[in-house]
């Protein structure tokens, strides 16, 4: 940081001291209770493909989720790093991207306004909760934030006039990796665009970025072509209604929409509306370039995918985290035109929901699928001999995931691994396999998840419907049922012979 005149020696060190606050924060609510909620679908593939070997890998990215390719990778190596990959440190990564992230809003914010702006707008990052969420998520999202948060740095030097051709070109690189990582993130080049309007520099800067704009975005186009062929792998997406503004704000503030009672999200919700209109009101004492920088990006890249979606459902909430750090930054601007009372009402309103929201993202069953509850299912109640039986997409994976916990279960409607058909989801055993392996076994956990977008959900139901039939038929009945959130447990198992109850230990009873 250069000495600003004016300021005392000490106090430029208490600057500088002052800036690590928000990425060390951040990282630590990050790590808190990284293992609590239960790894869910999209973290289980996460962990399948980065265990498997590099031509596999390759193979499997040349077919389906090339989108997520270059996270699969860094996440291979990490793997490769810690000798092997496991819910902690598959979502480590994660945190220490939004680390990344609040330290470059805090340099963003000190660009922008101020070292005052800059530390309000890190430490506003770093606490809201969402942004904890998908630090303990193992996907590529926090890493699209981390990026997305670089080029706008990358953006305002190119435009404040100093060494702008080395500047232009990190932005030209940093929207590549920026792609890369996730194809959506790219909306962020039309709201950078917009700035660049609102700023109106001269014609040199102009094109330089709009050259670095093109740059890296052709860069993004041969995975561009390779992911439109990937398309059936794109999961479902939230329809755009009236409603999806509101929803999508008050995403950004907490992700926990199920699991905070509805007046703490909205108190939360109407305490960081107040603040931004009170930023519209007294918008001419704040920095202005703030506003041309944050606006944008909080609203151009939704609008975008809400009209594509009109045509083509792609609106996921998860696809705009990118856009939180614009809402960090300008609640942070919102702070710097308030009185210190107004201030302090505003922290204080934001409290409980904040503190309620980070309790509630952290509990075991706060992601779609509790794998956890159907781990603990088997452990208190399986016996010797046991197999289990999956049906639902990706469901199978479960085991691949937790190996320990299925070390001596075997999966019965498998035919073949994912990795060894190169493919997200293991090959089914055929009805006559089934049948064959069924007559080796007297007890048998069928277990359907069924937190599963609309076609999953359909090829779901008929493999589950098949299974039952394949079991009746073999002579199982249900003995005892479980529901957990996204996953249903149900133990079947037909009469044992006589040496078989002498020699086994007697199963659960039957829950009413």
């Amino acid at each position: 940081m250069p000495v600003i005149p004016g300021l005392s020696a000490g106090r430029v060190r208490w600057m500088r001291a002052a800036g690590w606050v928000p990425p060390v924060l951040a990282l630590c609510l990050g790590v808190w209770g990284n293992t609590n909620a239960s790894a869910w679908t999209d973290e289980i593939v996460t962990i399948d493909v980065a265990r498997r070997s590099w031509p596999q890998m390759t193979e499997l990215l040349g077919r389906v989720d090339a989108v997520h390719g270059l996270h699969y990778v860094l996440m291979y190596l990490v793997g490769q790093l810690n000798g092997g990959l496991n819910e902690f440190t598959a979502r480590v990564p994660s945190a220490m991207a939004v680390a990344v992230a609040a330290a470059g809003l805090t340099w963003l914010g000190r660009l922008l306004g101020g070292p005052r702006l800059g530390l309000c707008a890190g430490l506003l990052l770093a606490v809201l909760p969402t942004a904890s969420r998908y630090a303990q998520e193992a996907r590529s999202f926090a890493f699209v934030m981390a990026v997305a948060v670089l080029a706008t740095c990358a953006l305002v030097k190119a435009l404040s006039g100093r060494a702008q051709g080395r500047w232009a070109a990190g932005y030209a690189v940093l929207l590549a990796l920026l792609g890369w990582f996730n194809l959506m993130g790219l909306l962020l080049v039309a709201a950078h665009a917009v700035t660049v309007a609102l700023r109106r520099p001269d014609r040199r800067t102009v094109v330089r970025l709009l050259t670095a704009q093109a740059a890296g975005v052709a860069a993004v186009v041969p995975l561009l072509i390779l992911s439109s062929a990937q398309s059936s792998a794109v999961g479902e997406a939230a329809p755009v209604t009236a409603g999806t503004p509101f929803s999508y704000f008050t995403w950004l503030l907490t992700p926990g929409q199920d699991t905070l009672p509805t007046a703490l999200k909205l108190l939360l919700t109407l305490s960081a509306l107040s603040a931004l209109t009170l930023l519209a009101v007294r918008r001419r004492k704040a920095p202005p370039l703030a506003l041309a920088v944050g606006v944008p990006w909080l609203t151009v890249p939704p609008l975008l995918l809400a009209a594509v979606s009109l045509g083509h459902p792609l609106f996921a909430y998860r696809y705009l985290l990118f856009c939180l750090p614009a809402l960090a930054l300008l609640l942070a601007t919102a702070a710097t035109v308030a009185s210190p009372r107004l201030q302090l009402l505003l922290v204080l309103l934001a409290a409980v929901p904040l503190a309620s929201s980070h309790q509630a993202i952290r509990q075991e069953d706060s992601r779609p699928w509790d794998t956890r509850a159907l781990i603990r299912t088997l452990r208190i109640h399986d016996a010797p001999g046991d197999a289990v039986l999956f049906s639902g997409a990706r469901c199978g994976l479960i085991a691949t995931a937790f190996k320990e916990a299925f070390m001596h279960r075997p999966d019965l409607g498998k035919a073949r691994t994912a990795a060894a058909v190169g493919a997200l989801d293991n090959l089914p055993a055929g009805p006559g396999l089934l049948e064959q392996r069924l007559t080796r076994t007297n007890r048998v956990w069928h277990i359907t998840c069924n937190h599963l977008s609309g076609g999953a959900r359909q090829a779901a139901a008929r493999t589950a419907a098949a299974q039952e039939r394949a079991l009746t038929r073999a002579g199982f009945s249900p003995a005892y049922h479980q529901s957990a959130r996204g996953v249903d447990i149900t133990l079947v198992q037909r009469p044992a012979t006589a040496g078989q109850q002498a020699g086994r230990s007697p199963g659960p009873a039957v829950l009413h």
